[in-house]
Parts: C-alpha cells; structure tokens; sequence
C-alpha cells in the first residue's frame, strides 16, 4: 500500500475508536447521569451538564458527518485517492471543541467534589467503569480524549502530507487542510485564554463596584494584593488594597460594610510615567516608593520576598507601557524618514502609504493599547495612519477615490471637510458605560426594548438593550432608549443562550455561565428568537458574517 493511504487508514481506525470512546460518554455516562439526577435526585441535572459540557454535539458531529464521510471516502481510494477536501469540511466545526476544553478543569472538579457529597453518584459513575466497555480505564481518562483530538489530527496530517507523492491530486487540498487544523487549534487556545481573561476581569469589576471610568475589557490585571501605606505625616502604616493593570494602578481600601463592592478606589495611577525602586529604611522593612503623575505613594510589603514580587509587577507593566510607546514612536518616525507621510496639501488628492499593522501595537492618535476583540486596528484612508475604531469614525470625501466617503481619522476629517469635532468626542475617551443610547442604537447589531426579571422571577426592570456594531462582545442596558449613558454592561463571550417555554404568555430566554443567570422576557417571539440568535453569535465570539457561516 502506498504510504499516505496507510496513514489515511489510521485515521479512519483512530476515528472510528474516537466516536466510540464519544459514544460512551455521551450515550452511556451522561445518559444515565442525568436519568439518576432525573428520578434519584442525588445529583442536580445542572451540575451533569456542566460536568459534560457540549459532548453531545460533539458526538453527534463526529458519528453522524465526519466519520461516514471518511469511510466513504476510504472505500472509493483506488478510484479518488485524497481526504483533504473531506478535512477542510471539519475543520470549521472543531471550533466547537474551545467550549469543552475551557470547561474541563472544572468538570474533573465537580466529578472529584460530588463523589465526595453523593454515593451514589459515585456508585453509578464506579459501576459503569466495571462494565467490559470502559477497558477499566476511569470517566476522567475518557473525557481527556476529546482535548487530545485536535493535536492527534494535526499531527496524522502532518505525516499524511510528508508522505504524498510531488504531483499528488491531494496535495493542495491537504495542505490547505493541514493549515485550517493548524489554526484552528491556535484560535481554540487563544479564545479560551481570552474568555478566561474576561471572565477573571469581570470579577475584578464586581469587587470594585463596576465603576464605569475603570470597566475596560481591554485591561489586563496583572497583580493584586493588600499592602501597607505608610504615612509621611503621623509615621504610622494603615492596610490598603492595590490592583495593578497593564495600563493603571487602583490604590483601594476595603469596604467595612461589603455591599455590592468589596473595595473601593481611592486613587488612580497611571502607569505610563511611572517609577518604583526600594527604599532602605530601618523603621519600616521591606518598603518601596511608586511615584507617578498623580501621586506618590511609600508601600510596606509583609517580607522581602512579598516586596521583590511587587518591584518585579510594577517594573514589568512599566517596561512593556515603555515598548509600546517605543513602538509608536518608531512607526511615526519611520513614516516622516524612510516613507514620509502624505504632505498636507496632497491629503486626499493621492493615496497614503499605510503603516504596517505589524508596526503598531497602539492606535497612532489617541495611543490606547490595540486588541483582537475590542479595539481593533484600522486605517485612515487619508493619512495612511493605524488607528482605533474611536478615533476613525469619520467620513471624508476623498479625491483621489472619486470624491467618494471613506473613513477617515479625526484630525484628517477636521483638515479636509473643515467641520468641527463636538466636546465630547475629542475630550477624554468615553468610559464602556458612557456611549449614548441613541449613538449606539443607531450603529448596533440588535437594539429593541426587553424586561430584565430580578433573581426570584417576581419583579421585572425593562430597559433598552443594545450589542453596538463597534462593541459586539458585550451587552449594554439602558433605563431609556434616549439615555446618554449605559447603567450595566454584560461581556457576552462563553454565556451559553437558553430557551425557555412560553410562560403565563411572556416570551422567555437566558443567559447563563456558571452561576451568573439573566432571565429575559421579550414582547413577541420573534423579537426573542432575534435576540437569541444575536446573543449567541456575540456569545461564540462570532464578529463577523463570514465567521458565521464557518
């Protein structure tokens, strides 16, 4: 047998062995998990689904699609030797492998803590691994399998191209296969880091009460802690709490009465500026001094050690605020020397040459950090510059594009149109919170009025809710749908979208993650399936149309 289809062989056996292993848990272990938590009672039915995640679409993918379509694939070889097409079909779908991944340390948790509080949930669970399908390995070695599934298709791949002879009518297709597989599998990791990240933020949020100039998912923490300050008036120490960012330092005091927040902000240092270093001082060891813009600050760590550590998280944030702005300044140095920008007289009549993205880490007016989700590169048509969402939301008429609209930084539009930029817009930047009900609406992917039920389901608070086009990660809740500011936001990313049976004529859905439920009633069913539909796409991580439809 040629080499390649041997390996084409092993992955149609792998497979197969795969979808059994699949049928397992989601036919056997969930099954009758969730009949015991069903009828015994001794489990919640919530708790099973969380420790299961999505394997049934996932089983269901892999018996159903992948799987019948390789053998057929393997049975008609002599006469159409090739599988990278077939390969090219999965990759899309293995997106849905970011979800169980994300959830699996958590599974095993849940797994270890209910076999502790229920026996005869870990009765059931042991009686099934006696059984001559389980080849006595544990649920836990099982579950491991889906994880390792990806890398196990990279890698037969991988072997399958090496092999294919030079002219080979599957070597385009495989290749292009073995790319999709590829990143698929890096996309996976970074939007699970991402949603980890966002959801650790969140947290970070509530315990500072959501205060809407600090809310930015943009931010990165990047160390936290109490410390003791010491006062160069009295000589004495008093317990404070510091929350250090990539971008800001929160100088906290706890709360003595702990409602909603846990601390709160006294003082907001920015980062870039800064300086720290030790101080040597026998009164009080272990301290340091972070000196900034706005304020000057003597820490008392608990230990030597306590104190390096937060020296060393200081020193980082400050060194990498440094390359950024490093970075900025090269770009713009590079475009006035080695490709200088468009003169002024000429801005519009000629095409700009763009700045490389890879050139730029911040937008090049305003400076704010860029990211993959929330503050996306884009170019001014006119100048040629990288900038932010924000600061290129404008129009211009362009002459050398046929007088027709295109986008436009700030300081290209005021230059060609000659027309003013409100207060608001060119002060300081709006907070999340801060983006006007109207502004948004009428840039948003779904806006309409819904009713917001409180935890019990007894009362309700209707407001105006919006995903805007420019932020279509995150829900923002309006008490009007004229109001100049948002009162609450909810990051959609990794929620799960649920429905729910009509009720008492009200048409219901959720949100969920976790712990955290959002009950929502729409005025009509169409308006809820919309909304659903909206959510769910934000909620996947899903920005763009042709995401979608991968």
């Amino acid at each position: 047998e040629p080499e390649e289809k041997k390996i084409a062989l092993e992955l149609l056996e792998t497979e197969q062995a795969y979808v059994n292993r699949l049928h397992l848990l989601d036919q056997v272990f969930y099954k009758e998990l969730m009949k015991e938590a069903k009828t015994g009672k001794t489990i919640p039915e919530e708790v099973v689904k969380m420790i299961f995640s999505n394997i049934s679409s996932i089983y269901q993918f892999h018996a159903e699609f992948f799987l019948p379509e390789l053998r057929k694939r393997m049975e008609d070889w002599n006469r159409n030797p090739r599988i990278g097409d077939v390969i090219q079909k999965l990759a899309p779908f293995l997106k849905m492998y970011g979800e169980y991944v994300k959830n699996f340390d958590k599974a095993v948790e849940l797994i270890t803590a209910w076999s502790e509080k229920s026996p005869p949930f870990q009765e059931l669970i042991a009686d099934i691994q006696k059984r001559k399908v389980c080849a006595n390995l544990t649920l836990q070695h099982h579950m491991l399998e889906p994880v390792q599934r990806i890398p196990r298709y990279e890698l037969l791949l991988k072997d399958y191209v090496r092999k294919l002879p030079p002219q080979s009518p599957d070597r385009g297709d495989a290749e292009k296969a073995l790319e999709m597989i590829f990143m698929v599998a890096k996309h996976s990791n970074a939007a699970i880091a991402e949603m980890e990240r966002l959801q650790n933020l969140w947290v970070v949020y509530q315990r500072l009460g959501l205060e809407d100039d600090i809310v930015d998912p943009s931010n990165e923490l990047i160390k936290e802690g109490p410390i003791q300050k010491i006062s160069t008036r009295n000589n004495s120490t008093s317990e404070k709490y510091l929350f250090l960012f990539n971008n800001m330092l929160l100088y906290c005091v706890p709360k003595v009465i702990q409602v909603g927040a846990e601390f709160q902000v006294h003082l907001r240092m920015d980062v870039e500026g800064m300086k720290v270093r030790e101080l040597k001082d026998i009164e009080f060891p272990h301290t340091f001094l972070v000196s900034g813009k706005q304020r000057t600050l003597e820490l008392q760590a608990r230990s030597g050690e306590e104190m390096n550590a937060w020296i060393k998280a200081f020193q980082d944030a400050i060194d990498r605020k440094e390359k950024r702005s490093e970075t900025f300044k090269t770009a713009v140095h590079g475009l006035e020397t080695d490709t200088p920008a468009v003169k002024t007289e000429e801005l519009g009549r000629r095409a700009p040459q763009w700045v490389r993205d890879n050139l730029v880490t911040m937008c090049m007016r305003c400076k704010e950090p860029f990211n993959a989700i929330t503050r996306r590169r884009h170019h001014c048509r006119a100048c040629g510059y990288v900038v932010c969402a924000r600061c290129s939301d404008y129009k211009a008429e362009l002459q050398y594009d046929g007088n027709r609209p295109n986008r436009v930084c700030q300081e290209c539009y005021i230059f060609l149109t000659g027309h003013t930029v409100l207060e608001d817009r060119e002060g300081k930047h709006k907070g999340i919170l801060e983006k006007g009900a109207a502004e948004v609406s009428s840039r948003s992917l779904l806006c309409s009025s819904l009713q917001l039920l409180d935890k019990n389901g007894k009362g309700s608070t209707r407001g105006w809710f919006v995903i805007p086009q420019d932020d279509p990660l995150v829900l923002y809740i309006y008490a009007a749908p004229q109001d100049v500011r948002a009162h609450t936001s909810i990051p959609l990313l990794g929620y799960q979208v649920r429905d729910m049976p009509q009720s008492e004529s009200r048409h219901l859905f959720q949100l969920a993650q976790s712990r955290q439920v959002f009950t929502f009633v729409a005025d009509t069913e169409e308006l809820k399936r919309r909304w659903m539909r909206a959510m769910a796409r934000s909620a996947a991580g899903i920005t763009h149309p042709e995401e979608e439809e991968e």
